[in-house]
C-alpha cells in the first residue's frame, strides 16, 4: 500500500528537490518518459531512495507520441521473434489485468486479406501463434482469440472498406492506451511509495569522482537555481538524446541511437465506420486504424530524422503517405480536409557499436542496458509496451548481485487509478445521478482516472463551477483541469493541453480556442497574474501555429525550422551544447 501522498504538485516538486539535495540517493533516474517512469517506480518499490528528473513536462519526448497500442508485435512474428512477442504479450496481459486497467482496454482489429487461400492460411497461422503467446504469457485468455470472417462479415465489422480491396479478414485483439497519462500515472504512484519526483529539472553535467558518476548539477529551470545532488548510481533514460546524457559525465562509450519519426493523423470519427480497427501491411511496415470516443488515430511512418530532436513535426508528404495507405481500403477516400489533427514524435533506434563495461552490458532483445562508465547506467530501445520489464532489467543491472534478495514486484503493482477499480466501476451509475452527468461523461472520466473519478468529481463540491464541461472542448469537465494541477503535476498550460485534456491533436486549432479557459483555470489553481496568463496563452498559440504551418512544408528541414521559430515556456539547454561545455 502506498505510504505517502501521490498528488504531483509545485509544491512536491520543490520538496523533491530539498530532499534531494540533502540526503544521498540510491538511485537518480534522468529522464521522464514512460522508461525512466517505470525504472523510478521499480526502484521505489525495491525500497530504494529515488529520485526522477524531467528536464520539461513528464511524457515530453517519444512517450507522449505513441500509435497509443499496447501490442505484442504481431509484425515481429513473421521475423520468427517469438520471446520478443512473447514478453510483450505478457506485459499486455499484466496492464490489462493489475496494473493500468483504467488506462489499457482490449481493442479488436481487423486484418483485411486480399488472397483467398494462400494469405489467409499464413495469417491464420501467425495469428494462432500470436493468441496461443498471449494465453501462455497471461496465464488464461485476457482478450477474445482470433476469428475469420468473409467478404460479407469483414465488410459489415468495417462498413468504410472499399470492397475491392479485400476477399475477408481475420479479427484479432491488442489494446490502446492514453500513453502520456500512463506515465503521469507511473511517476504518481512511484511518489506514493517514497520517490522523489521534479518536473522541469534539468541534469547538466554529472559529478564525478576520479572516473565514477557520484551524482548530477540539476537545473531548476523554474528558478534558475542549479543544485548538486549526490547519488551512489544515475541512470540515464533520455530516448534519442541517450548519447548526449552519457557525455554530461565525460564518456566516450555508450549505447549509439539514431531518431527515427512517426507520425500519425486524426479524423472525425463519422468519417470511418466500423466497429473494429484496422490493421495493414505495407511495403515499409504496417499501418494501424485505431478508433477512440470521438476519432480515429491512424499511423505510422518510419523515415530516418537528422533534425533537432526536442519538436519534430509532420510535413505534407508525411501526412500524404499516412492518406495514401489508409486509402488504399477504405471506400470514401480521406482528404487533408478531414484530417482534424497530426502529431510525430522520435523512436531511439540502438545502433551497433555499443560501448559498455564489457560483461556488465546487457541486450534484451530490441533494448539494451549498459554501464559506460563506473555509477552511470543507460537504458535504451525498447517500446512502450514492454516499459515494465525494460524497468526492472535497468534496476536489476545496477544492484548486480543483490537483485535477487530484492527482486522487482511492478507485476503486482497497481497504478494510481487501478487499485479498487472493479468496485469503483459498479459505482458509476450512483456517481453519475449524483453528480448529474450523461453515461457518456461518466464512462469518459472512468476511462482516464479509474477508481480516482470520485475524487475528480469531489472537486465539484467545493466549486461548482468546475462541473462545467469546458466551452470548446465539451467532452472534458472543468474539474479535469483543476485536478491536473493538484494531482498530476502540471506547471504550465501546455502541460494540461499536451498530456492531460489532449487538445493539441484532438481539435483542428489544436486547442487555440479553449486555451484561455484553460488558463483562466490554472491561473486559479497556481496563483498567475494576468500578465502571467496571457504569456502561457500567447505562448501555446505560437506552439500551435507553428505545428500547423510547419505540416504545409515537404521536407524536414523547412517543418523543423518552422516549429523552433516557437519559443518554449520555460527554455532548456540544448543537450548538445552541455555536451561541449564539459
Amino acid at each position: 500500500m502506498n505510504t505517502k501522498p501521490t498528488a504531483l504538485t509545485r509544491e512536491s516538486r520543490s520538496a523533491a528537490l530539498v530532499g534531494m539535495a540533502e540526503q544521498e540517493l540510491d538511485i537518480l533516474v534522468v529522464g521522464g518518459g514512460v522508461t525512466g517512469a517505470g525504472i523510478v517506480l521499480d526502484a521505489a518499490t525495491r525500497g530504494l531512495r529515488t529520485g526522477i528528473v524531467e528536464m520539461r513536462d513528464w511524457a515530453s519526448g517519444t512517450s507522449q507520441w505513441s500509435s497509443k497500442l499496447v501490442h505484442g508485435g504481431l509484425r515481429y512474428l513473421y521475423q520468427l521473434d517469438f520471446p520478443l512477442v512473447a514478453e510483450a504479450l505478457r506485459e499486455r496481459g499484466t496492464l490489462l489485468t493489475t496494473t493500468a486497467p483504467h488506462l489499457v482496454t482490449a481493442q479488436p482489429f481487423l486484418w483485411p486479406l486480399k488472397q483467398r487461400l494462400i494469405e489467409r492460411a499464413y495469417s491464420a497461422v501467425g495469428v494462432g501463434m500470436y493468441d496461443a503467446l498471449s494465453v501462455a504469457g497471461s496465464h488464461g485468455k485476457t482478450v477474445p482469440l482470433q476469428k475469420h470472417y468473409g467478404h460479407k462479415g469483414a465488410l459489415e465489422l468495417v462498413p468504410s472498406l472499399d470492397p475491392k480491396s479485400l476477399i475477408g479478414g481475420i479479427r484479432f485483439y491488442d489494446a490502446r492506451v492514453d500513453d502520456a497519462r500512463l506515465v503521469i500515472d507511473l511517476v504518481r504512484t512511484a511518489q506514493g511509495f517514497g520517490a522523489l519526483a521534479a518536473s522541469r529539472t534539468q541534469a547538466t553535467k554529472f559529478i564525478t569522482e576520479g572516473n565514477k558518476v557520484v551524482g548530477a548539477i540539476l537545473r531548476d529551470l523554474e528558478t534558475g537555481e542549479d543544485i548538486e545532488v549526490r547519488a551512489k548510481h544515475v541512470i540515464g533514460a533520455t530516448g534519442v538524446w541517450t548519447e548526449e546524457t552519457e557525455s554530461l559525465g565525460g564518456s566516450e562509450g555508450g549505447l549509439k541511437v539514431l531518431a527515427s519519426k512517426g507520425i500519425h493523423i486524426v479524423v472525425p470519427k463519422e468519417r470511418i465506420e466500423g466497429k473494429t480497427g484496422v490493421f495493414l501491411r505495407t511495403e515499409k511496415s504496417v499501418l494501424f486504424i485505431i478508433p477512440w470516443d470521438r476519432y480515429w488515430v491512424i499511423g505510422t511512418t518510419d523515415t530516418k530524422w537528422h533534425e533537432q530532436r526536442d519538436t519534430p513535426v509532420a510535413t505534407a508528404e508525411d501526412i500524404d503517405y499516412v492518406l495514401g495507405q489508409a486509402n488504399s481500403v477504405l471506400q470514401d477516400k480521406l482528404t487533408r480536409d478531414d484530417i482534424i489533427g497530426t502529431y510525430a514524435g522520435l523512436r531511439p533506434l540502438l545502433q551497433p557499436g555499443t560501448k559498455g563495461s564489457g560483461e556488465s552490458t546487457k541486450v534484451s532483445r530490441e533494448h539494451t542496458v549498459t554501464s559506460p562508465q563506473p555509477g552511470l547506467t543507460v537504458i535504451a530501445g525498447g517500446k512502450l509496451t514492454t516499459y515494465r520489464q525494460m524497468a526492472e532489467d535497468a534496476v536489476d543491472h545496477v544492484l548486480g548481485s543483490k537483485a535477487k534478495s530484492t527482486p522487482s514486484i511492478t507485476a503486482t503493482t497497481p497504478l494510481v487509478g487501478a487499485p479498487g477499480y472493479e468496485a469503483a466501476r459498479r459505482t458509476l451509475p450512483q456517481l453519475s445521478n449524483r453528480y448529474r452527468l450523461t453515461e457518456d461523461q461518466i464512462k469518459h472520466l472512468f476511462s482516464r482516472y479509474g477508481s480516482e473519478t470520485a475524487d475528480v468529481l469531489a472537486l465539484t463540491q467545493e466549486d461548482s463551477s468546475l462541473l462545467t464541461p469546458l466551452e470548446h472542448a465539451g467532452a472534458y469537465l472543468r474539474a479535469e483541469v483543476a485536478f491536473a494541477v493538484r494531482n498530476e503535476g502540471a506547471l504550465h498550460l501546455e502541460d494540461v493541453l499536451l498530456h492531460r485534456v489532449r487538445l493539441d491533436f484532438e481539435q483542428p486549432d489544436r486547442g487555440m480556442a479553449a486555451a484561455p479557459e484553460i488558463a483562466d483555470i490554472m491561473a486559479t489553481e497556481l496563483g498567475w497574474d494576468e500578465q502571467t496568463k496571457e504569456r502561457e496563452i500567447k505562448n501555446w498559440n505560437d506552439q500551435a501555429q507553428a505545428i500547423l504551418d510547419a505540416q504545409e512544408t515537404r521536407t524536414d528541414g523547412e517543418a523543423s525550422a518552422l516549429r523552433e521559430k516557437a519559443e518554449e515556456i520555460v527554455p532548456v539547454e540544448r543537450l548538445s551544447d552541455l555536451t561541449a561545455n564539459n
